[in-house]
């Protein structure tokens, strides 16, 4: 039997290539689609984007510019002197988030299908467990 860790890997694999599968069939990356999350939840600048996506704005703006390219987002100079830059989630890119959620969870719930509910919410648990061990450990 593999270790737990070395299982749990594996997965991550896999899900990861689920991932990217989902989001290319809408055009993007899965990079692209958790900042599209972050801006439909209200981030709507490159400084409230950075913090919560915990990215180096050199990063943050090719995915940005990206999307704008894309037409998943449209941006807006604001300010006196228009350099701060808002950027909106277009119809489109809306259309690619909810495609992309509803594709996960589809996903998730085929993953899941013959698993009785207590034993996913065991996972559950014992996956929290697992990271805040980790996350322990690894903080200085």
């Amino acid at each position: 039997m593999k270790s737990s860790l070395t299982a749990l890997a594996e997965t991550a694999k896999l899900q990861t290539a689920m991932l990217k599968k989902i989001t290319k069939a809408q055009g993007i990356t899965v990079a692209e689609w958790q900042l599209l999350i972050q801006l439909a939840a209200g981030a709507n600048t490159q400084e409230k984007l950075a913090t919560a996506m915990q990215l180096d704005t050199s990063t943050l703006s090719r995915q940005l510019a990206s999307l704008v390219k894309k037409e998943r987002l449209s941006k807006e100079a604001i300010g006196r002197d228009r350099r701060q830059l808002v950027y909106t989630v277009t119809p489109a890119g809306t259309a690619a988030l909810t495609t992309i959620n509803a594709d996960y969870q589809r996903f998730e719930a085929e993953v899941f299908d013959k698993w009785p509910q207590d034993e996913q919410n065991l996972l559950r648990i014992l996956l929290n467990r697992l990271n805040k061990s980790v996350s322990r450990i690894l903080e200085p």
